[in-house]
């Protein structure tokens, strides 16, 4: 029997598919071992190709790190990062002379607009237990408009982030973090200035879903031309009517109508991206992301000859004090400190 709540499934992998206003998601998970003196591996990395190195070896990746794993310095244009860390911490450095470590369950909003250098290192700051991560990066697409904003980031930390639960008839539980938008009657904290998500009326959501066994969770009625994607990345199987899912796909649903999921015998986990389409073409290569391919050249002769207003911090890939705890210092010189 055809399920008219189900749009599309898809398998998910390194790179998960997305719909705009987003552009992609990826999903780092890595059992980082103890760390050494300059918050890196306290193992050898023989065998590795340093700088480029996307293959999980002993439980973990490099990725584009040769010291410390994660991004070196790299240029962005045109769109946003939102960068949710469930487990470990990132250290970041901006071409704006702001810096910071986040984790934990923080969310880093970042608004790269018309230009800038960033990093996302994974320190490894116990030396005397492993360091796991565990993160999302989503990209979200900036309207014409708005792709030439300044620069800027914002912390959404933990302890802030809106917590819902929803209870069912049998008593089982979901818990939802709303990063972005509006369910269940409440409100998520403020994005960026510049971004899509900050009309309410694009119906912009970010949120994750915890599904107790056997528990169920309803998505409203949003509009029939919302784009909504839910990506099941953990657990072993969700049913919606009488369609059984297995974990790790991506499922888009109508946004127009109400669909309810039921989780099956075992804890579910589950990203929800969703909001209304930007009406524009995407031009994108590699970190820009404009409307058409002349600025896209025009990103990179403007990267060439600029460097998005340089790099100030002496080496691409610095880190924070083992000891800094979770802060951001803004290019404004405001400290927040958690």
């Amino acid at each position: 029997m055809e399920n008219r709540n189900i749009l599309h499934v898809q398998k998910l992998g390194f790179q998960w598919q997305a719909e705009s206003p987003f552009l992609v998601t990826m999903h780092h998970r890595d059992a980082y071992p103890a760390g050494n003196e300059e918050q890196g591996p306290n193992v050898s990395l023989a065998g590795r190709n340093l700088g480029e190195d996307f293959t999980i070896k002993d439980g973990f990746r490099m990725y584009h790190g040769e010291k410390v794993p994660g991004f070196p310095y790299h240029p962005h244009r045109g769109f946003e990062t939102v960068t949710v860390v469930l487990e470990g911490f990132v250290d970041h450095f901006d071409s704006t002379g702001a810096l910071g470590r986040y984790g934990n369950g923080d969310v880093q909003w970042m608004t790269a607009g018309k230009g800038c250098l960033h990093t996302e290192m994974f320190p490894l700051v116990h030396q005397d237990k492993g360091n796991p991560l565990e993160l999302f990066q989503i990209w979200l697409n900036l309207p014409a408009k708005n792709k030439f904003a300044e620069p800027e980031y914002k912390m959404l930390w933990a302890e802030d982030i809106p917590v819902i639960q929803s209870v069912v008839d049998n008593g089982k539980k979901s818990t939802v973090r709303l990063i972005a938008g509006n369910l269940l009657g409440k409100d998520s904290l403020e994005p960026s200035k510049a971004s899509w998500a900050k009309d309410k009326d694009n119906h912009v959501g970010i949120y994750l879903i915890k599904m107790e066994p056997e528990a169920s969770f309803t998505f409203p009625a949003v509009s029939e031309t919302l784009n909504r994607n839910v990506y099941y990345y953990e657990g072993n199987e969700i049913s919606i009517g009488e369609t059984v899912i297995t974990s790790m796909n991506r499922v888009k649903l109508a946004g127009g109508t109400e669909t309810t999921i039921i989780n099956g015998s075992a804890e579910s986990y589950l990203l929800v991206l969703e909001g209304e389409p930007i009406q524009e073409p995407v031009a994108q290569y590699g970190p820009f992301v404009m409307n058409t391919q002349e600025e896209i050249r025009e990103a990179f002769r403007d990267y060439q000859q600029t460097q998005f207003g340089g790099w100030p911090w002496g080496r691409p890939d610095p880190v924070n004090e083992r000891n800094s705890g979770r802060f951001a210092r803004y290019s404004d010189g405001t400290i927040e400190k958690r």
